[in-house]
Formats: C-alpha cells, sequence, structure tokens
C-alpha cells in the first residue's frame, strides 16, 4: 500500500492525516509540498496522526524529521499522534522519542499546540 494523506484545519491547526505505508520519501513529496505551502500562508502548528499508518521504515521516520524540522524554523510546532506500537518502539530505538512531541491521540496533542 502507497501513502495517501489528507489535510484538514482545526481551530488554526493543521491535522495530517497518514494513511499506508511511509517506506520511501519520494512518497512524500507532494505532502512535503503542501505543507511547505502552508507554511508560507502563514500556518505555522500541525498534528501529524498516524492512526492510519500501517508501517515505517528509516525513510518515513526522516520525513517526519522534515516536518517538524520545517514547522519549527518558521516560528512552529509539529505534534504526531495516535501512534502505533511499532512506530512507537522505532522512535524509542532511534532515541526520536527525546525530539518529537508526541500525544495519546488528536485531541492531546491539539492541546500541546494550543
Amino acid at each position: 500500500m502507497v501513502l495517501d494523506y489528507k489535510i484538514t484545519e482545526e481551530n488554526q491547526i493543521q491535522v495530517l492525516f497518514l494513511r499506508g505505508e511511509l517506506i520511501d520519501k519520494h512518497q512524500a513529496t507532494d505532502l512535503i509540498t503542501n505543507v511547505n505551502e502552508l507554511l508560507e500562508a502563514g500556518n505555522h502548528k500541525f498534528v501529524i496522526d498516524l492512526s492510519e499508518l500501517k508501517y515505517m521504515n528509516s525513510s518515513g521516520l526522516n520525513v517526519l524529521i522534515q516536518l517538524l524540522t520545517k514547522t519549527r524554523t518558521n516560528g512552529g510546532d509539529s505534534v504526531i499522534c495516535n501512534v502505533s506500537k511499532k512506530v512507537n518502539d522505532l522512535l524509542i530505538i532511534t532515541k526520536l522519542n527525546t525530539l518529537f512531541k508526541v500525544a495519546e491521540n488528536k485531541e492531546a496533542a491539539m492541546k500541546l499546540l494550543s
């Protein structure tokens, strides 16, 4: 299954819903372009919902790091939520759990950005 995504806005926070598998940075080219456009338009707060992400490897982690870096460089922040056990284990193994803000669900993530 390839990567699919949807972007919605709630209370001036952009919510990125990732679905499928994130295993190649080229899969996320459109996603990165859309995030860049949102940042240029003045949107700097992002929730990245991984509830429907089935699999992610190190290339997928690189995409998440890229999103986080872009938002923080532009004065904003990103919070990931609804992380599966496999993805959470990957974050712990790579020690990226200390870099990312991780919330249990979308509501908790939105509160971290308010």
